[in-house]
């Protein structure tokens, strides 16, 4: 690899397919940093919850972006980008190439292909759409997203209701399509890239999805949701969209059981992990895809991750 632009190996997949493990491995292999591509990570209000990497983890080498967002902040493509690029080139100054992990798609698009400035949606029109979404349901929106903005409604599920409203909110914004933005993307970044997809069985991501939820909650992930609580966070805060949250709260209000509240946070994780491969599968081209299950990433996927990048 040339040396005068910044060395990127990202790493991408579905949740709890072993992406921050094979990350970790890699940047202490290549004397680099791990950057985080993972929209919740960026929030400290969760490390538990998120299953963000440990302290120990981001004491034994750099870890950039992660829990650097309050509760109620909001971090768009877009920023994350800049933030992204920021982190990399300090990397780069510093002979430490960044390996950049997460499953948050658009985040990586926005990396790798470049990412339109669309403008910001104000507070009323968020919530107008939020309210819409309410009222109607995902699929109905998605209906009526498909009218002003067919490219978009075609890329995504009836039920991907964050990226539905984000469509919505930006054509009544700014009476533009949010793919007609997106296609005046700018340049890609410089940088020499080789890109890694995580792809192990889906009945192996399922179990460990349940074995992750059974250590997030042995781990304190309870006592995570409580402190949250405390909090006066917006109701439409991207924080909220952690996975496990609504579940946990109606345990602790006492309207479910904690098994029930458990087996609700696997399912909702397990359906976005779904949306998560299809997505990869459709928009990501990789140079390396690993089809080994989490539990080996650091075994036969490292070994050949890290011989093939190397070479």
């Amino acid at each position: 690899m040339e040396t005068d632009r910044p060395r990127v190996f990202v790493v991408a997949g579905p949740t709890a397919s072993g992406k921050s493990t094979l990350a970790e491995a890699l940047a202490r292999r290549l004397r680099g940093q791990v950057v985080n591509a993972d929209s919740v990570q960026l929030y400290g209000a969760f490390r538990i919850l998120t299953a963000r990497p440990s302290q120990a983890a981001e004491q034994r080498l750099p870890h950039r972006l992660y829990g650097i967002l309050g509760p109620s902040d909001r971090c768009s493509a877009g920023r994350w980008r800049s933030l992204a690029l920021d982190a990399v080139t300090g990397g780069h100054a510093a002979r430490r190439p960044s390996v950049v992990v997460g499953g948050s798609g658009l985040y990586l698009e926005a990396l790798l292909r470049g990412f339109a400035p669309i403008p910001c949606v104000p507070h009323s029109v968020r919530q107008a759409a939020a309210r819409r979404l309410a009222a109607i349901g995902p699929a109905a929106l998605h209906d009526e997203l498909r009218e002003v903005d067919p490219v978009l409604a075609a890329r995504l599920e009836p039920g991907d209701r964050q990226r539905i409203v984000r469509g919505w909110e930006v054509w009544q914004a700014t009476g533009r399509a949010l793919s007609s933005w997106q296609e005046s993307a700018p340049s890609p970044a410089d940088l020499q890239v080789r890109r890694v997809l995580l792809r192990p069985p889906r009945d192996a991501v399922r179990a460990a999805i349940e074995a992750r939820v059974e250590r997030m909650l042995a781990a304190g992930a309870l006592d995570e949701v409580r402190a949250f609580q405390a909090l006066d966070v917006p109701e439409d805060a991207p924080v909220r969209k952690a996975h496990g949250l609504r579940p946990l709260t109606r345990h602790l209000q006492g309207e479910l059981s904690l098994d029930a509240a458990a087996v609700l946070t696997v399912n909702e994780t397990r359906r976005y992990a779904r949306r998560q491969d299809t997505w990869f599968r459709g928009r990501f081209t990789a140079d390396h895809v690993l089809a080994h299950p989490p539990e080996v990433v650091t075994n036969e996927a490292e070994a050949l991750a890290c011989a093939t990048l190397d070479a």
